[in-house]
Order: C-alpha cells, then sequence, then structure tokens
C-alpha cells in the first residue's frame, strides 16, 4: 500500500527565485517545511491510504487530529482551525460528463504549506501548476493562502465554463420556438433541471465553506482573497436561478398548451353533442312500439321529419355561431 501511496503522491516546491517538482521513493522523505520562505504543494490522488497518512502526519510534526479527520472517507463541508493550520473538505462536481459525479476532496493548509488530497484521478489544476513551473502571474511570490484562493477559483472556474458549455447544448435543444407537449420534450427539460439542481448544490457548497474560510483567523493566512471567490459563486447560482425559473416557465407553458388542446377537444365533442341531443330526441319519439303515432301514416311524414331534423342543426349551428363558440 505505501508504494501505490507514493504513486499517487507529489510535491511541488516554490519560491520567488526557485521551483522543484519530486516524486518519492519513501514516506520519510515527505517534509513539509515551516516558517521558510518556500511552499510546498503536496497532492495526493486516493483518500484510503490510513496508515501513510498518519506517518506523514507524526513525522512533520502536524496535529494529530488530522489522524482522525482523515479516517472518515465522507466528510459533510468543514472548515476546521486546528494547530495553525486549516483543515478543509468538500464534495466537488467530476464535469467530464454530463452525468456529474462528485469527489471528496481534502486540503490541509498552513501559511506555508498545502496539502491536497482528491478521491480520483484527474483534476483542473494543471494551468496552476504552469503558471508555478513558468513563474507567471504572482502565484511564486505568494504564500500557502494564495494557492489555496487558486485551486478553489479553478474549482468555480470549472463549474462556470462547464455550466455554459451545457447550458449553450440545452438551448438549443430547448428553443421556446421548439417547444411541444411531448414526453420526450419533458423528460429534456427535466434532465437540464437536474442538471442544474446539481450544479447549484456544489455551488452552495463550495460557497458555505469559502463563507467559512472568511472568518478564519490564522497567522500567515489572509482572508481577502475569498471575497472575490464568494461572488464567483454568488453569480453562477444566480444564473443557475435565472435558468431553473425559465425552464419552470417552460414546464407551465407546456401543461398550458395541453390544457388548451384539452378544451379544444372538450368544447367540439361538447358542441356535436348538443347538436345531435334533439336530432337523438326526435328520432327516439319516433322509435317508439305504440300503435297508435299520427305521423307513422303520413304519407310525407319521414320527409318533414328530416327535413325539422336538418332545421334543428342549422339552428343551432348558427346560434353556436352566434355565441362565437366556434
Amino acid at each position: 500500500m505505501e508504494n501505490i501511496f507514493l504513486d499517487n503522491t507529489s510535491i511541488i516546491s516554490y519560491s520567488s527565485n526557485n521551483y522543484e517538482k519530486n516524486n518519492f521513493s519513501a514516506i520519510s522523505q515527505i517534509k513539509l517545511s515551516q516558517g521558510t520562505e518556500t511552499i510546498e504543494w503536496l497532492n495526493t490522488y486516493g483518500i484510503k491510504y490510513q496508515d501513510e497518512y498518519k506517518k506523514v502526519i507524526y513525522q512533520n510534526n502536524l496535529d494529530d487530529f488530522l489522524i482522525k479527520l482523515l479516517s472518515d472517507e465522507e466528510h459533510p463541508n468543514k472548515v476546521i482551525l486546528l494547530d495553525n493550520l486549516l483543515f478543509i473538505t468538500t464534495r466537488v462536481l467530476i464535469t467530464e460528463s454530463r452525468k456529474l459525479d462528485s469527489e471528496q476532496m481534502v486540503f490541509i493548509v498552513s501559511a506555508d504549506f498545502l496539502w491536497s488530497i482528491q478521491e480520483k484521478h484527474g483534476d483542473y489544476f494543471n494551468w496552476i501548476r504552469e503558471r508555478l513551473e513558468g513563474n507567471k502571474g504572482i502565484v511564486r511570490k505568494k504564500r500557502a493562502d494564495y494557492l489555496l484562493f487558486l485551486l478553489l477559483e479553478s474549482i468555480i472556474d470549472n463549474y462556470q465554463d462547464t455550466y455554459e458549455e451545457n447550458a449553450v447544448l440545452s438551448a438549443d435543444k430547448l428553443n421556446s420556438t421548439h417547444i411541444k407537449p411531448t414526453p420526450e420534450f419533458t423528460s429534456l427539460v427535466e434532465q437540464r433541471k437536474q442538471e442544474l439542481f446539481n450544479f447549484k448544490k456544489a455551488t452552495m457548497s463550495l460557497k458555505d465553506t469559502i463563507v467559512k474560510l472568511e472568518k478564519i483567523e490564522i497567522d500567515g493566512f489572509d482572508v481577502k482573497y475569498f471575497s472575490e471567490l464568494k461572488e464567483q459563486t454568488n453569480n453562477l447560482i444566480s444564473n443557475i436561478d435565472f435558468e431553473l425559473q425559465e425552464l419552470e416557465s417552460k414546464i407551465n407553458l407546456i401543461f398550458s398548451i395541453q390544457g388548451h388542446r384539452l378544451n379544444e377537444v372538450m368544447k367540439t365533442l361538447t358542441i356535436l353533442s348538443v347538436i345531435f341531443i334533439p336530432l337523438t330526441f326526435l328520432a327516439g319519439i319516433y322509435g317508439m312500439n305504440f300503435e297508435y303515432i299520427p305521423e307513422l301514416k303520413f304519407k310525407y311524414g319521414y320527409f318533414i321529419l328530416l327535413g325539422i331534423m336538418v332545421l334543428v342543426t342549422i339552428a343551432s349551428i348558427w346560434y353556436f355561431r352566434r355565441k362565437k363558440w366556434f
């Protein structure tokens, strides 16, 4: 298990003038410096290496309560202040497919290092690694708090990009001019609503984490960066809520169209019924089996009855048209 842990763990050490990326052949090589100019970003893929985590924590003199926290594989969102470091955990959407699975992500942060633990391989942070390596921007001039800001910002940006990409695809399928009261169209609307609910849940979860980070007081940890992240999450949540309202309006419109069509069918059936009721009445009278019905022996009785029926039909239609019932 130790070899697997080491294969899935790497460290980037950087300062304003230096950059170094390393893998490990032994856990004893994992040293997280504190109180120096060098910042370390330790990254691990996988959350089941409990014994290995314990060794890293002990040999770097980190708060041993981390052992208890890391032993729980499923966390709600947490921001816990420990001995001069933070334990942060959140669930993050995996946006490579429309299924929008999620993974647990843990950050252990002090002023001098950041340890990110991800449940699954792959992340949204390659651009940050490239900026560190190429010394682009100000990231190598900042402490670990700024690195945490960039990691969280990358997650939010990925949410935003994926949301906008899916919104464009859904807009083509769910265009207002193409609204049809069919099960297929309704299914597309409900599918998009479920996607938006997943996005909103993940974004609100991340926002709660950021709000907690704003209130943290720790030496060498500047919380000013997180106000910007909170605004980004608020904007994304507002966009999601607006689209949810649009989808709800489309569903209501579908129900209105279906109700209108049903009313038209019922109106047609009602008019036909009203027209045929008096005709049925006349036919019923002369269909009775009484022996003495005067009109039965009248030579032109049949034609007279047909004429009366035609007149009744014409009169009914004229009346309905006058009332503008059709």
